[in-house]
């Protein structure tokens, strides 16, 4: 522990869809983080390029513009390790080695609580 200042964890959210993208973003930030919204992975790097507070990554796997999520999640776990990384879907079910090691995967629709549960546990994993 630094000195008094404290800073809000940073959650960066790609979804091509604007609304569930409107409940992924209020859902962040009902875990008392700060949500950025995307809409698509080049949107998403170029946020990534400009800020160095982006502690997680919360993808969805099929967008209509550019590369698809896990595409992405690959790209940022090799550019910025040390990015934390939930990958979600509806029409695919990825198992582990189709995605980066230390990321997770959700099936749409996923319960609010478990991904509350995983988005603190991955930017906070101190017990407590």
């Amino acid at each position: 522990m630094t000195n008094g200042a404290h800073s809000v964890p940073v959650v960066l959210v790609v979804e091509d869809n604007e609304l569930l993208k409107f409940f992924m973003v209020n859902l962040v930030r009902l875990a008392g983080f700060t949500a950025i919204p995307a809409s698509n992975a080049d949107e998403a790097l170029a946020i990534l390029e400009s800020r160095s507070d982006i502690a997680l990554l919360i993808t969805n796997v099929v967008m209509r513009d550019g590369m698809n999520g896990v595409s992405l999640a690959h790209a940022v776990d090799k550019r910025w390790p040390s990015v934390k990384i939930i990958v979600v879907s509806d029409l695919l079910a990825l198992s582990e080695c189709d995605l980066p090691m230390k990321s997770l995967f959700f099936t749409k629709p996923y319960h609010d609580e478990e991904m509350l549960f995983e988005i603190r546990a991955l930017i906070d994993p101190q017990p407590g």
